[in-house]
């Protein structure tokens, strides 16, 4: 790779070229997809403002830091300008209201943009949020924005399901489960102030065990979230839940999340094949016993550990009338299907409308893996992550095993 780099107090300006890389996605029939950057390593969530800038966020420093931004200056379609800056690793990131919005897995910081889109000044963002708590499992703060100047953070649980020693056979569920205060959630913060945490936000939902993905939907003025599901039902409990079923369960899930929801973490499952809220074994759960009467019903449930790493609902006009107020979810991929062969992978797309599924989910953007199915999510080439919309009404979409973002476009009629 050949590279000329400028360096700068703060941030680092570079143009860099990159190899094309040989997979091909398969789409539905008018659409395309190019390959707009590469070798970024650990592209987690992305945004695309309005003069076509790319952002991507880190999850592992390049030369030393967290945020890309990309630029065509010349207008050809392709990015020939390179800004890094941001001094810290992470996965959100989101524009609005005259600033690019990006998280650390402790913080959120946010960067002010002149009327040219340009950072006033990338070496020193403003703190708006701070002291959130990071434990290593499920640290990553994904964030977005809705139009009444708040941001929304996902704090996710350092649990599988709340166990006394996690992750440790035999061992009981906490009841109450005391992460509950400061984790397994979404909060809610003012964007236009510095220096928040807990105690100067809001913590809009509970009972929610890690939300990688969210966004803010429009057309109802709601937040919707996607959630991994808990891990090791066969594992642990053989008795109840054989290898396939060990699989397929628990669902991920989609929900519409009003203020003050719960989502029934750690105490229940979503149980997609019976749709219903099922007990969870460590809180005396066999597979049928339903629990959490409280607790919300998600808007749909996916076979279990796809990893439903972004949602983004389209608001454009660029393809066909049945995408419009729909929402995509790209699927990175876990690792608790084994010994079954692995799943997700994908982009997929759900219909909606008036902010409901109106139909079933159907695979969106396949290929990522390069292989076909894969044994294990490390044989993927690549794995979806970030999901973005362009001005002109494409999608963007990221991958954090080798750094790829491409571009998926409508050209049919």
């Amino acid at each position: 790779m050949r590279s000329i780099v400028i360096l700068a107090v703060g941030f680092l300006y570079a143009t860099i070229a990159f190899a094309q890389t040989p997979v091909t996605l398969q789409l539905p029939a008018g659409f395309e997809a190019k390959q707009v950057a590469a070798d970024w390593g650990r592209v987690r969530h992305i945004a695309v403002n309005q003069n076509g800038d790319l952002y991507m966020k880190l999850d592992r420093l390049k030369q030393g830091y967290g945020i890309v931004r990309l630029r065509d200056k010349d207008r050809d379609g392709l990015y020939d300008d390179t800004l890094l800056f941001g001094d810290y690793t992470g996965t959100g990131i989101a524009l609005g209201n005259g600033f690019l919005y990006a998280s650390s897995n402790k913080a959120v910081f946010r960067y002010a943009l002149d009327k040219d889109m340009n950072l006033v000044d990338p070496s020193k963002p403003e703190r708006i949020v701070h002291g959130l708590i990071d434990k290593g499992q499920h640290g990553s703060k994904s964030i977005t924005l809705d139009n009444q100047g708040y941001v929304y953070v996902n704090i996710g649980a350092p649990s599988n399901v709340c166990q006394v020693k996690d992750r440790m056979l035999g061992s009981p569920g906490m009841m109450p489960c005391t992460l509950l205060d400061s984790a397994g959630g979404i909060w809610r913060f003012r964007t236009d102030r510095t220096d928040q945490s807990y105690g100067d936000g809001m913590r809009y939902a509970t009972g929610l065990r890690n939300v990688v993905g969210l966004d803010w939907n429009p057309v109802v003025n709601d937040l919707y979230v996607t959630v991994h599901g808990r891990d090791m039902l066969h594992q642990h409990y053989p008795e109840i839940y054989d290898a396939k079923l060990g699989a397929e369960m628990p669902a991920e899930t989609f929900y519409r999340i009003p203020k003050g929801a719960d989502g029934g973490w750690p105490y229940v499952y979503w149980d997609h094949l019976q749709k219903k809220k099922i007990l969870s074994p460590e809180y005396g759960g066999d597979g049928k016993k339903q629990g959490a009467p409280g607790a919300i019903e998600p808007l749909m449930g996916f076979p279990g550990h796809l990893a439903p790493n972004a949602l983004l609902f389209y608001r454009g006009d660029r393809f066909p009338k049945k995408y419009r107020e729909g929402a995509f979810v790209a699927f990175h991929g876990s690792w608790n299907r084994s010994p079954e062969v692995q799943e997700g992978f994908y982009v997929v797309f759900i219909p909606m409308k008036d902010g409901k599924p109106v139909g079933d989910w159907e695979v969106f953007a396949d290929g990522f893996t390069g292989k076909g199915k894969v044994a294990n999510p490390r044989d993927a080439m690549h794995r979806p992550c970030g999901l973005a919309m362009a001005p002109d009404g494409s999608i963007y979409v990221s991958d954090d095993a080798k750094g790829m973002v491409w571009k998926i476009d409508y050209k049919g009629k």
